[in-house]
């Protein structure tokens, strides 16, 4: 049961750097694990219809629907004008770090645009609309709507964690529904990394910066550690089950004090109804000591997540799974490369049972998947004969030499090949080779992308004119859009000649 849903924000809502300290946190380089994002000068305009309407407004810029023109596919453009942004290597760091989110959980970067006057984000399209809205609206959250919605956002905390990365603003407005369905059947998207670091174990962080009603007493004394982001959790998981935030107050000032006392209570009148499990997890989230706050992966385990958010371990392995992992590991450095283009390209329809797949092998709930995972995962499916070679499977699709299967990683092995043998999809994959827009894909061009992609180990020239001769049918020394669709045919027809047991 849930309690109002009275306004959360009657006091400040907008996010305030408390200190104006640089985000030192978050050093140059380290970014290694970057997907394939194009970044792209010139105009935007010429790739994407933009339309007039803006989804949102802030103090940089702006969010409006943009389809694009080659294969019609909707995305979330952001509009961030440099003459607003007083630091622009920061937010390029912010940039830097949304590269590398690779998680169901958390919004997708697709490329970026610049020109003289601004820089565009083209992102993964949320129709569904802010959590905190729908906090709002709702007369009341069902603890196993609040769990679904946990459940989620501690996914998506547990992965930036595992990252290494912070992300120091968790609140309501910070978290997009993918579509406008009842919360049971709808996908949870963590957005906004301004205030995002990278972080060492072991070494405090000191920036200032957060939401008042959602940043931890530790963040405003200027010692912290990533344990801030599940104190913010628990602030939210309060104000869905009762309507209300714990700490409230009519202006900053006051908000702060409280939080800096960290008396947390619950009301009889809001909470009448509400379990003790849910109080309890409130409590290990909301601790004034973090020595002694819940993990994200400890929350995950809790009982009141567990016995009341789905559980996705009866989802049904995809038809032939362990051939297609099979084939995808035998397959060329560059076709390896554009599968992997295609499958961070596909939208939540076209992925959904993939996705749903891939939660259910992660058991641990990190967005990554361990070999112990995927042993079990096939063992849970009735998979008795265990593929001998699965280790040598699992590090042919684990493109970045982490030792787990990334989200995206997981989809490029296992999407039909319907679904990459379309003309606008490879066309869309082959702009992100092709960086200059010239109409091919050099030898430069193909070192460029792959080094500076997921494709770990360095593509030198040796390799280079292999996958030149492999394709380059005309032999120009470079490969055009029409070799780069005979080479996905040629593909497409050696997976359905195999016969792989």
């Amino acid at each position: 049961m849930g309690g109002c849903a009275a306004k959360p924000s009657e006091g400040p809502r907008h996010s305030v750097r408390l200190h104006t300290e640089p985000l030192k946190e978050v050093q140059d380089g380290g970014f290694g694990k970057a997907q394939f994002i194009l970044d792209k000068p010139g105009r935007i305009q010429d790739v994407y219809d933009m339309e007039i309407k803006k989804l949102g407004e802030g103090s940089y810029g702006s969010v409006s629907r943009g389809v694009h023109k080659s294969t019609a596919v909707a995305r979330a453009i952001k509009t961030i004008a440099k003459t607003k942004v007083k630091h622009i290597e920061r937010f390029r760091k912010e940039i830097a770090i949304m590269k590398i989110m690779d998680h169901p959980n958390i919004i997708k970067l697709f490329e970026t645009f610049e020109d003289h006057h601004n820089i565009y984000l083209a992102m993964e399209l949320c129709s569904g609309g802010e959590l905190f809205d729908r906090i709002v609206e709702a007369s009341h959250f069902s603890e196993k709507e609040a769990a679904i919605i946990m459940q989620q956002m501690l996914r998506a905390i547990f992965y930036l964690h595992e990252q290494h990365i912070c992300h120091r603003d968790l609140k309501p407005e910070n978290f997009l529904f993918q579509s406008k369905d009842p919360i049971e059947g709808n996908v949870l998207k963590l957005i906004d990394f301004g205030l995002s670091a990278k972080f060492k174990d072991g070494e405090a962080m000191s920036s200032r910066a957060g939401t008042p009603y959602y940043v931890s007493p530790q963040v405003l004394a200027g010692k912290y550690n990533n344990l801030c982001d599940l104190w913010s959790a628990g602030v939210i998981m309060y104000v869905l089950l009762c309507g209300q935030p714990p700490f409230f107050g009519h202006t900053d000032q006051e908000v702060l004090a409280k939080v800096k006392q960290g008396y947390l209570t619950f009301g009889p009148k809001e909470w009448t109804g509400v379990s003790q499990d849910a109080k309890d997890l409130v409590r290990m989230l909301v601790k004034m000591d973090p020595s002694e706050r819940l993990n994200a992966e400890q929350a995950l385990n809790h009982s009141w997540i567990k016995n009341r958010a789905p559980q996705a371990s009866n989802a049904p392995l995809p038809t032939n799974f362990v051939p297609r992992l099979r084939r995808f590991r035998c397959r060329s450095k560059f076709s390896k490369a554009v599968l992997h283009v295609i499958a961070s390209q596909l939208n939540e329809i076209q992925i959904k049972s993939l996705r749903e797949t891939f939660l259910s092998l992660d058991d641990n709930g990190d967005g990554l998947l361990s070999l112990t995972e995927l042993k079990e995962g096939l063992s849970r499916a009735g998979i008795t004969d265990m593929p001998k070679d699965l280790k040598e499977i699992m590090e042919g699709i684990d493109a970045d030499g982490s030792g787990v299967i990334d989200y995206t990683e997981f989809l490029a092995a296992t999407i039909e090949r319907r679904q990459y043998m379309e003309e606008n999809v490879c066309w869309t994959a082959f702009r992100v080779f092709d960086m200059d827009g010239d109409g091919k894909i050099t030898p430069n061009e193909l070192r460029r992308v792959l080094n500076n992609g997921s494709v770990n180990d360095l593509v030198d020239l040796q390799a280079t004119a292999d996958v030149l001769k492999e394709v380059d049918k005309n032999g120009d020394g470079a490969i055009d859009f029409k070799e780069f669709m005979s080479m996905m045919r040629n593909m497409s027809q050696s997976m359905s000649l195999e016969n792989i047991p």
